[in-house]
Formats: structure tokens, C-alpha cells, sequence
């Protein structure tokens, strides 16, 4: 089936009968290159009753979050999505109170914790003329993390600001104080100016997957596999992002399976720019792409498009020094159902221990739940192409293990290595110069 406006083919025996409008259907409904979690999180941190709550309502204009006089009235952090003016959508999160008490209190100051780290915008509140252990701990982990803040004396109609307190703290941190009310509303769009100003542009704006290495008029085949671990009736998320980008640099994108793309390229008038490929089928793909084709997967893609590409590139090889009872630990940074054919669960670690021949412990977390305390213990970090989060959150979850010392790798660079084609996965990104 060829679509010629838009220079798409979608070729293979079970997807020739699905519609051109299902798949750009697909397309819109992940908006293109952003899912809900690949907005920008602006994250509000501070102690109980210190008028987080209300600002999210004050922010968003409306109730969003519950507010009372009650010490720990938001116990899970709460999320919503708006606009912002010149950014676009953002993910507004509000967190419990970092002075929460008891064994519950704990674990709700870890989750907000949490949120900070995965934040590409802290808004830090105070009032009462305290800045103290608590304030200082926010200040300074977002320092050492590099995440963006705002300071905020909030509620200041109830309890002014001392000015000496205020010059002070804005001396030692190098930073201009936002003193609010919530009751005044000619407020908002000063401190929405501010934030805007405050949040890192790479957190919204958006960098082409492909623009770099391929232009209007080039062919790219992509090559996805449908099997029991696809998702019914639609591509995965890293297709989808994948082939949008191709569409947005107005180059033809060609479609089928692993099956069917032999026929496929020798359909073409003549030979693709480029083959992107599932990881999965790596080894059967580099056998039937032509050497002077450039060949990668959809995961070196998004590990290279999220800045953590070097490294990715330093620690794979690190797959040759594991031992009988090293531990490999897999990150995928979505939830999923695990089936028989999972690639992080199932078959990338059939594939190291048959690459190694060692009996190796591997141990999967999902989605952006809390990492093992001790990763000193693991040999090697993989992590999984990270199309549902951002660059932000992507790099707060491998940072231990880069702290620790621990060589981390990707999918797609990983399978790629133990089929001998890590070089040439990398080959159209490198030959180009192109800085990562």
C-alpha cells in the first residue's frame, strides 16, 4: 500500500490490509514525538502546609489538588497537565511535605524524592522565615543533580518575608527570591514568566531523531517485528516516534516486517539511505542489509537522541569481562505485560549467557520504580531505549550506577555488540561526525 503525498509504503502479509488512516491514527494519538510522561515536570517540593497544593491550583487556574489546613493532606504526588505560553504542555507535579513524620511519613518523603529526580524544574517553597536543614537538603540535590529551581516564599500574606533573610539566602545561592500570595492573582503570569524562563529549553524543544543524518527525498526502512510481545493492533512507541521523524524530514518511510525484507529491498528502485531495525533481529537484518547500507535499531535511535549515547558506547564492552555469578541489571523504562518473547526479561539475557557462556544473574525494574540500593553489586546496567521518559529522567535513573562506577549499556548497542555489529550500528552517526 503506497500513500504518495506523504511518501509512505507499508509493506509485509499481515499489515497490507491495515488502513493508511489507522496508522497516522496511531501516530496522532501518541502526538507525534511526545507521550504524557515526555512533557516537561515541573515539580513543587516543599514542607506540609507550605501552600504547595495551592499553587498547582494557582498555576493551573483551577482545583486540581485537594487544600485544607491539614498537616499532610497530599499523601501520592499528583500530576496535571496545561499549557505553558512559548513551552507547550508541561506535567505540574505536587509532592507530599519533606518534613513528613513517622514510617509512612518516610516513605511518602522518598517518593517526592523521587519526583525531584525526575524533575526538569524544582520549584523549592518556604514561609514562616525558615530556610533551613530541609530547604538547604532540596537546594542542594538539586545542585548536585543539575536540576534547574525556583525559589518561592509562599503565603507571604499571612507571615511577610524577613528582607535580611531573603538577601541572604539570595547571596549564598546566586538566585532572585519569587515572594507570593496565592489570594493575588496578577501574580500568575510573573511567576509563570519566571518559570519559563527557569526551565531548560532542552526539556521542550524538540531535536529530530534523524534530522542530522538524513534528508528530503532519502528512503528509510524499518523493520518491525510482530510477534507476541507487539502490542494488538497498533506499533510500538519507538516505531511510531521513529517514523514520524522520518515524515517530518519529508524522507519516504518503508515498512515491513523481518520477513518480508528481502522483497522489500529488492522493490526499491534503488538502495535505502538507511535501515532501522528492531533490536531483536539484529543478527537476521545484518545479514540481508548490504554493507554499504547504513543499518542501526530504533533503540540506538532514542539512546543517542536522550545524551547518554557516550555513555552507552564505553560500557558495552564491558558484556565481554562478566564472570560466572555477575549480576546484570535491566532497566525498561516502561510497565508492560512480560510474555515469552520479552526482549529485556527474556531474551537479552539468553542471548548474554550464550554470548558469554557465564551463568549470569540478570534482575529486571520497570517503569521508574525505586532502584536496588547497593548497584555496586551489579556487573553491568542495561537500559532499554527510554521512548515513554524524558532525557531528564532517563539520566537521574542511570546516574547512581554512573556514580557507583558501573559500566551501563543500552538494548539496541548491546545486542548489537554480541552480534558483531556494534560499530556498524553506530557507523551513519560516526562517519558523520555527529556529536552526541
Amino acid at each position: 500500500m503506497m500513500k504518495k503525498d506523504n511518501f509512505f509504503t507499508w509493506a509485509g502479509c499481515e499489515v497490507e490490509n491495515r488502513a493508511w488512516g489507522a496508522i497516522i491514527g496511531v501516530v496522532l494519538r501518541y502526538g507525534g514525538m511526545k507521550g504524557n510522561e515526555l512533557k516537561p515536570h515541573i515539580g513543587i517540593f516543599g514542607r506540609r502546609n507550605y501552600g504547595k497544593s495551592s499553587l498547582v491550583n494557582f498555576l493551573t487556574g483551577q482545583q486540581i489538588a485537594i487544600v485544607s489546613d491539614m498537616a499532610g493532606t497530599t499523601t501520592d504526588p499528583v500530576k496535571k497537565t496545561m499549557e505553558i505560553g512559548g513551552v507547550g504542555p508541561v506535567v505540574w507535579i505536587d509532592t507530599a511535605g519533606i518534613d513528613d513524620e513517622g514510617t509512612v511519613g518516610r516513605m511518602r518523603i522518598d517518593k517526592s524524592l523521587e519526583m525531584l529526580a525526575q524533575a526538569d524544574l524544582a520549584l523549592i517553597l518556604f514561609t514562616d522565615n525558615r530556610f533551613e536543614a530541609e530547604e538547604v537538603m532540596l537546594v542542594d540535590t538539586c545542585r548536585k543533580r543539575g536540576i534547574p529551581y525556583v525559589l518561592i516564599y509562599s503565603q507571604a500574606d499571612r507571615l511577610k518575608p524577613d528582607p535580611a533573610l531573603l538577601e541572604r539566602i539570595e547571596a549564598d545561592y546566586d538566585t532572585k527570591i519569587f515572594v507570593l500570595t496565592v489570594k493575588d492573582t496578577a501574580l500568575r503570569e510573573p511567576l509563570t514568566a519566571r518559570i519559563r524562563e527557569a526551565l531548560p529549553e532542552t526539556a521542550y524543544v524538540h531535536r529530530s531523531l534523524l534530522g542530522d543524518v538524513i534528508g528530503e527525498g532519502d528512503t528509510v526502512v524499518m523493520v518491525t517485528p510482530i510477534d507476541s510481545s507487539a502490542p494488538e493492533g497498533r506499533m510500538i512507541l519507538p516505531q511510531v516516534q521513529v517514523l514520524r521523524d522520518i515524515l517530518d524530514n519529508h524522507a519516504r518511510a518503508v515498512v515491513c516486517r523481518e520477513t518480508e525484507l528481502e522483497g522489500t529491498l529488492a522493490g526499491l528502485k534503488e538502495q535505502p539511505r538507511l535501515v532501522v531495525t528492531d533490536s531483536q533481529v539484529y543478527g537476521m537484518v545484518s545479514k540481508i542489509v548490504p554493507d554499504e547500507v547504513y543499518l542501526t535499531s530504533f533503540s540506538v535511535v532514542l539512546a543517542r537522541a536522550k545524551g547518554l549515547f557516550a555513555e552507552y558506547v564505553k560500557g558495552t564492552p564491558a558484556i565481554d569481562r562478566l564472570q560466572d555469578g555477575d549480576r546484570v541489571l535491566m532497566l525498561e523504562s516502561c510497565t508492560h505485560n512480560v510474555t515469552c518473547e520479552d526482549i529485556g526479561r527474556v531474551k537479552l539475557p539468553k542471548l548474554l549467557a550464550k554470548y558469554t557462556g557465564k551463568q549470569l544473574h540478570c534482575e529486571a525494574v520497570a517503569g521508574l520504580s525505586a532502584l536496588p540500593h547497593d548497584l555496586a553489586d551489579y556487573a553491568l546496567v542495561i537500559q532499554c531505549g527510554g521512548c515513554v521518559v524524558t532525557a531528564k529522567q532517563l539520566a537521574s535513573r542511570l546516574a547512581p550506577a554512573i556514580e557507583a562506577g558501573v559500566p551501563v549499556s543500552n538494548y539496541g548497542l548491546a545486542i548489537a555488540y554480541m552480534n558483531g555489529i556494534f560499530e556498524r550500528s553506530m557507523r551513519i552517526f560516526q562517519e558523520l561526525k555527529i556529536e552526541n
